[in-house]
């Protein structure tokens, strides 16, 4: 699970890119999971002294959305603001530094979706014709009888696809298989994976056996809500070829030249394994068709289940990030942040449960890393008036290694969206310090006048969490921000960088700020209603 080496210039801009979410329904956990990795790599590249763009957006066109609009009496259009309008407030409150928020809607994605197509006709790769077959208005897909359960539902929504006969357009995808299938090929041979997890490849490879043409139009009486279909009233075009022409749009093709320069081929699609087919066939047949360069690779991550069932809208399992935040009283989103990063290996399946939820953060983050920097400062406080001492450092405990050999595996597990990986390391860390105050036992050197063993220990404790600090960051930036400002710096930890952890050490005579606890216990029987009773 390798992170694509460019093979782009080196100036480049790191671009990273999310599935836009359908806005049929406000955003869960399911969404952030996605959302929160994209934001986790894009903090990392920057902090590594990278230029990123990061992409995000919401999907507004196709059959649920006017179906879902017209069941609250409202227009398509007045639906979806208001429901783009809760994607955005969700993803302010998890603190996610995207640079740009696409909508379907948006006039400038419908000058790009018109001038694709028309250069997909001129390429002779569009053409008409009459289409019998199954369509799955959760997909927004037509599916093929032998993908169905045995009882014929759709294996991801669990509902039987509609029958469907009409005139639509279609996309010659079969004059694009060999080269789809030489690109995925030629990329597992080379080690610059086109689609990771590398297994999934496999998955695709499969799925391109039996490739057929694919319909990119749907009837307007079928289909209203959507992109009208150039020189043809009567079609819509389907919300394939519009949701995926977002990654362009978002990067300023045919809005601003020297965006799309800088930013495109996309580094990285992130995408859900749900809609892997879509993003590791179609999309690149058609960049292909438009003579257009390949994204660097398309990673489908896992889902997040909820108490091992698959999150669902339609039977209402489901748990907003807002909702967990007011539940647990959070007044940082780090606490979801860390946890589904860390409840399973990016890339597999995860499962969130609020015990589990509530055991990790307290565990890792209140009692840990927390109880690490309030002892650590009380010390400093009691011991040395709050003044970071003269750097000095001691010999930590034998069995952790080289602070250089631990940055390197660090670096590695970030470089492989391995973020369970980095976490553990980083807290590993973060547990030599405090089993170094247990060792050393900095209370009796004071008691016994030892002060210059005392300024030794409490240093290396403070510079340990100055590390901790910038390398946790790219998963808590809120909660490593307030360890960075108890440590005494005034300038905010978004202007160092990677190398710092290195280069630089703790200022001697620096004061620190006790100012308590970075982060309350969890406990869920003492917080909302249970709370105020």
């Amino acid at each position: 699970m390798i992170a694509p080496e460019s093979n782009t210039p080196t100036n480049k801009t790191f671009t990273i890119t999310t599935a836009i979410d359908y806005v049929n329904a406000a955003p869960h956990i399911g969404h952030a999971y996605e959302k929160i990795a994209t934001d986790v790599i894009t903090r990392y590249q920057r902090l590594r002294g990278r230029e990123a763009y990061f992409l995000t957006g919401t999907d507004e066109h196709g059959t649920k959305v006017q179906k879902t609009a017209a069941e609250h009496g409202i227009p398509p259009k007045a639906y979806t603001d208001q429901i783009s309008a809760e994607f955005k407030k969700a993803w302010e409150f998890l603190n996610l530094d995207y640079d740009r928020f696409i909508r379907t809607t948006d006039a400038e994605h419908y000058t790009v979706v018109e001038a694709l197509w028309r250069k997909m006709v001129a390429k002779g790769d569009i053409y008409k014709a009459r289409y019998t077959g199954l369509y799955c208005s959760g997909c927004e897909n037509f599916v093929l009888a032998r993908d169905l359960t045995e009882d014929g539902l759709c294996p991801h929504h669990q509902r039987k696809p509609d029958p469907v006969e009409e005139e639509n357009y279609f996309f010659k995808l079969t004059r694009y298989k060999e080269a789809v299938i030489q690109l995925i090929q030629s990329r597992l041979e080379s080690g610059n994976d086109f689609i990771l997890p590398r297994y999934r490849a496999q998955e695709v490879l499969h799925l391109l056996e039996e490739v057929e043409d694919i319909s990119v139009s749907r009837a307007r009486d079928s289909v209203s809500w959507g992109i009208p279909v150039p020189d043809d009233s009567e079609q819509v075009i389907y919300v394939w070829i519009d949701a995926l022409s977002n990654y362009l749009t978002g990067c300023g093709y045919l809005q601003d030249d020297k965006l799309f320069a800088r930013c495109w081929p996309a580094d990285v699609h992130m995408i859900g394994k749900d809609i892997l087919r879509f993003h590791a066939i179609y999309w690149p047949a058609m960049l292909m068709s438009v003579e257009l360069p390949l994204p660097g690779c398309v990673f489908a991550h896992g889902f997040i289940n909820l108490n091992d069932a698959k999150i669902s809208k339609s039977i209402g399992n489901v748990v907003s990030p807002l909702s967990l935040a007011e539940r647990f009283e959070l007044s940082s989103p780090d606490p979801i942040r860390y946890y589904l990063m860390t409840v399973t290996h990016f890339g597999q399946d995860g499962n969130f449960t609020e015990d589990d939820f509530k055991t990790r953060i307290n565990a890792d983050l209140a009692n840990n890393l927390g109880n690490l920097l309030n002892r650590t400062l009380n010390m400093t406080m009691k011991y040395l008036d709050g003044k970071v001492p003269v750097p000095r450092r001691v010999q930590r405990p034998t069995d952790f290694p080289s602070f250089e050999t631990v940055l390197g595996e660090i670096e590695s597990a970030y470089d492989h969206f391995a973020f369970t990986t980095a976490a553990e390391k980083i807290l590993h860390w973060a547990d030599g310090a405090n089993k170094l105050i247990n060792d050393s036992e900095p209370w009796n050197l004071h008691k016994n006048g030892e002060h210059e063993q005392l300024q030794r220990v409490l240093y290396t404790v403070l510079d340990t969490l100055r590390q901790v600090a910038i390398m946790l960051s790219p998963l808590t930036p809120s909660l490593c921000q307030a360890i960075w400002e108890q440590l005494g710096y005034r300038q905010p930890l978004c202007e160092f960088t990677w190398d710092d952890i290195l280069k630089t050490t703790l200022p001697e005579g620096q004061t620190v700020d006790l100012q308590g606890p970075i982060l309350p216990r969890l406990e869920s029987e003492l917080v909302g209603s249970n709370k105020k009773k």
